[in-house]
């Protein structure tokens, strides 16, 4: 099973390595980063770099594209050639998925248009503009496209998909292999729950971040 993962500056760590710890633990899992070039891609922090083995034209296939997100993201909003890459392993994928702000790139593709998606929390009211269906859900399936909220959800989307690919008591395992049990110190997981002062802190320090 060949799974791609793009790389891109900026991109969010977790929305990578998070799918990456699971559907890399998936039966006969081939996994590649996968980036414009082969080169360390320093994330949004700028303090951890993932090197890309694998170019684009490199990567013709996959039957699992994983597509993170990050601030880096408004860098790939325009067509070029990550989009032509998007769309040609599309054709070929079982499963097309994305992590955080990584839907809006999907939605700029044209491929979300109509479909059921999520994005972070802030970036919610940009996935109209490319015709994708905004949805507060953790994890959104419509057909072959699986979305996830933000950073942390993309650990529950890979779960969610190896269930699918490979049934429940292995997915099980998996999460039970990576001790996936969290209990957060705050239940200000979500703009629902969290304190009105700590969305507005948030919202106005990430203006910068997520145009």
């Amino acid at each position: 099973m060949k799974i791609a993962i793009l790389l891109y500056d900026r991109f969010t760590a977790l929305d990578a390595v998070g799918p990456y710890e699971v559907l890399g633990r998936l039966p006969e899992a081939d996994l590649t980063f996968v980036g414009e070039e082969k080169r360390p891609y320093r994330t949004d922090t700028g303090r951890l770099a993932i090197t890309a083995d694998a170019t684009l034209t490199e990567t013709p296939e996959a039957d699992i594209l994983l597509i993170p997100g990050g601030p880096g993201q408004s860098d790939l909003m325009e067509d070029g050639p990550v989009h032509d890459w998007i769309r040609a392993i599309d054709t070929t994928s079982t499963w097309t998925t994305t992590v955080c702000t990584g839907s809006l790139i999907l939605a700029a593709t044209g491929l979300l248009k109509d479909r059921k998606a999520v994005t972070h929390w802030l970036a919610m009211g940009q996935l109209g503009k490319y015709g994708a269906v905004a949805t507060e859900e953790r994890v959104v399936f419509d057909g072959k496209y699986v979305t996830a909220a933000g950073v942390s959800a993309g650990i529950d989307m890979g779960l969610t998909l190896a269930a699918r690919i490979a049934g429940d008591q292995f997915a099980e395992g998996l999460q039970l292999a990576i001790e996936y049990d969290p209990q957060p110190p705050f239940d200000s997981g979500s703009p629902a729950k969290a304190a009105p002062e700590v969305v507005d802190f948030l919202r106005g320090r990430s203006r910068h971040v997520l145009k």
